[in-house]
């Protein structure tokens, strides 16, 4: 793999023109194919397989037209206190509180802002008659501040490559490279989201993985090249070294990535399998510009992108300061430091014992959102089930009388506790199905609706019994609980795959057993311990004012497996960046400390730089209104924290310090089958191919 990068880096720099020309060619195509296509359709939460998606698809059949697909809003009015919303006449029915189902012709994400506008400019009126309005639903959602989350994570990167490479240049380059692949993974998913049903949930994931991924992995090739120009390589081999070394592990982290997104297909859910996909793609394009972009840019200033003191000639400093120092404190007291560092990720995982999942919806949101407000006059007004009501669906085909069947089980079904009350059914044309509501007593996203549900399906023999007809249970509320429990039955085994994986992946790499043992044993504990992070802000609301967290509940059902995923690649990233540098300061003779702490040295200034980065990022998503992408933003950067600072930076070192020369054990039977990856670098060490020709112009 090296030697094939390498010469790609070489050719790259070589025909930096046309690289670049390329690249301004693939995002005006991008551009003109973005800025056409479609909006993007609203999410979809189909889940094949269980009883309330199939009973939403016998609800179609039966009931032709009753669940179409305009976007939907409720617009609540609320009189003062110790008045009633309508005249005398009503005051029995309504009282003090009434709300109206506004149904678009458009789906909810193809809503426009004019008719979100004219729908404000009403009950912006109807506030001036002195009632409460407030407005909630999907379709009514304008979003917060376009860009903001953008800005504060480039902001942010941009000030720590500042700092880290000491160049302007040098610090440009990632973050120029970055945009350039986000902008053209982005406009181009956007041009096939009508196509492929992406929503723009999949797109804000594409960008916010995009942009980071970005960011590093441009990093981690300015960094090598600079590290070669040090040693005295001229411009083109220093590029080509780079690309086959830093480029091995971008690709190799990039390709683990794309699996481990992809793999989310697994699980049979049409969503997840598009913003696995989505993201999947972002990361492709990522990897590609740092591979054949960034080494191009070098060449137009290959100078330039060195520090002033290399520009001025100095010699390149012979340690990294507290790299140098943090490493000899680590192989001073491994113990201490591995048992310091597993107690705490330890700690924070417990929490992730009592995870929850839901899918929260305008409960989640901050008390200054019109769908907050709307959301708890509802609640205050109709009990907190009102907003979540469960549709049961009887089929009565093979009942002798529909009205009968149908009273009795409504009458069951109201006495269960947990049901505050039923409405009227409603028969099908052909009089063999009916349909109505079942309040249940607690909100949408509380554990006693969930527990509701459940019992509703396990005693269902006993509630059809005599009436020969049956029932399901359906309905928003239904769907999420459905996919919080297939998402958590998935979590386990999603875990141990992807564990699994790094495994043979590290085994390939490495040609060591215990190395990968012990990456994947930190990656678990890194991502456990992130989950814990996220169960106590987000579901118990420990700091969560520091977060924006207003309203606690369950955690996002899509976010711990969409965490797993990526965070996977990132740790790998890591792993491969620093034990690589290590491996290959061993193999040239280093006693195995030493090793470890010449790893360090050369690589650990870029791994803080580029976690600091990727927290930056996700950390800027934290501020988005949107409740799965806050989430995700927090629990990526947490994740990223404790496996680069925690694991990678502490356990790691000091685990192969107390392992010496058995952390590169290798059977030799298992040595002779395994296939030669040299991610490394180590043929390039033998075979430079520093030929010593003229830079082609540009």
């Amino acid at each position: 793999m090296a030697t094939i990068l390498a010469r790609l880096g070489r050719w790259a720099f070589r025909r930096r023109g046309v690289t670049v020309l390329v690249w301004l060619a693939l995002l005006g195509a991008a551009v003109l194919a973005g800025l056409t296509a479609p909006a993007a359709p609203a999410d979809d939460f189909s889940m094949p397989g269980t009883e309330s998606q199939a009973t939403m698809e016998l609800l179609q059949k039966r009931f032709p037209g009753l669940i179409g697909d305009g976007g939907e809003g409720r617009v609540v009015f609320v009189a003062p206190a110790g008045e009633e919303v309508t005249s005398p006449r009503f005051k029995a029915e309504i009282q003090s509180a009434a709300y109206v189902t506004l149904t678009f012709d458009v789906p909810a994400a193809s809503v426009t802002a004019d008719s979100r506008d004219q729908v404000a400019a009403v009950v912006d009126a109807a506030r001036g008659s002195g009632l409460t309005v407030e407005a909630g639903g999907e379709a009514l959602e304008s979003g917060g501040p376009a860009g903001i989350a953008e800005l504060i994570a480039i902001s942010l990167a941009a000030v720590i490559l500042l700092v880290t490479l000491g160049s302007m240049v040098a610090a440009g380059l990632p973050l120029l490279t970055a945009i350039v692949g986000v902008a053209i993974s982005l406009l181009s998913l956007l041009a096939v989201s009508k196509t492929f049903g992406l929503s723009q949930t999949s797109t804000t994931l594409a960008l916010m993985l995009g942009l980071a991924v970005g960011i590093d992995y441009a990093l981690f090739v300015v960094a090598r090249y600079r590290e070669e120009r040090g040693r005295g390589a001229a411009p083109i081999d220093a590029v080509s070294l780079a690309v086959g070394t830093a480029g091995s592990a971008v690709a190799f982290a990039g390709i683990t990535v794309v699996i481990a997104l992809a793999g989310l297909a697994v699980i049979g859910m049409p969503m997840l399998t598009k913003m696995g996909l989505a993201a999947a793609a972002a990361v492709v394009i990522a990897v590609l510009v740092a591979l054949t972009l960034v080494p191009a840019l070098i060449g137009f200033a290959p100078d330039k992108v060195l520090s002033r003191s290399a520009r001025r000639g100095a010699a390149p400093a012979t340690t990294a300061g507290y790299a140098d120092r943090w490493a000899r404190f680590v192989l001073r007291r491994p113990i201490a430091v591995l048992l310091l560092g597993t107690v705490l990720l330890g700690t924070l995982a417990i929490p992730a014992l009592g995870l929850r999942l839901g899918m929260p919806g305008d409960e989640s949101k901050p008390t200054t959102a019109t769908q907050r407000r709307a959301y708890d006059e509802l609640a205050k007004a109709f009990g907190p089930g009102f907003n979540g009501p469960l549709m049961i669906v009887v089929d009565a085909q093979g009942a002798p009388d529909l009205r009968a069947a149908v009273a009795a089980i409504a009458g069951k079904i109201a006495s269960t506790k947990g049901v505050v009350s039923v409405s009227p059914p409603m028969p099908s044309e052909n009089g063999d199905t009916a349909l109505f509501q079942a309040i249940p007593a607690t909100s949408p996203t509380d554990a006693a609706t969930t527990g509701l549900v459940k019992t509703l399906r396990e005693t269902r023999p006993a509630i059809v019994q005599g009436t020969g007809a049956t029932f399901k249970v359906t309905g928003t509320t239904a769907i999420n609980i459905d996919l919080a429990g297939k998402l958590q039955r998935s979590l386990v085994p999603y875990l141990a795959t992807v564990v699994g994986l790094a495994v043979l992946l590290l085994l390939v790499v490495f040609r060591s057993v215990l190395v990968p043992l012990k990456a994947a044993l930190g990656f678990l504990l890194s991502v456990l311990a992130a989950l814990g992070a996220v169960v106590l802000v987000f579901q118990h609301g420990f700091l969560g004012g520091l977060f924006g967290v207003e309203q606690t509940g369950p955690v996002m059902s899509a976010v711990p497996i969409f965490m797993i995923g990526v965070v996977f690649g990132l740790a790998m990233d890591y792993e491969v960046f620093l034990v690589s540098r290590t491996r290959e300061a061993f193999v040239h003779g280093h006693a195995p400390r030493a090793a470890i702490e010449t790893g360090m040295r050369q690589s650990a200034r870029v791994v803080v730089a580029a976690a600091l980065i990727m927290m930056g990022v996700f950390a800027g998503f934290v501020t988005e209104q949107d409740a799965f992408i806050k989430m995700l933003g927090f629990a990526l950067a947490a994740a990223v924290f404790l496996d680069a600072f925690v694991v990678r930076l502490a356990i790691v070192p000091a685990v192969m310090a107390l392992l010496g020369r058995h952390a590169w054990w290798l059977p030799r039977r298992l040595d002779r089958i395994l296939p030669g990856v040299d991610v490394e670098g180590a043929r390039l060490a033998r075979h430079p191919e520093r030929e010593r020709t003229p830079v082609a112009a540009p």
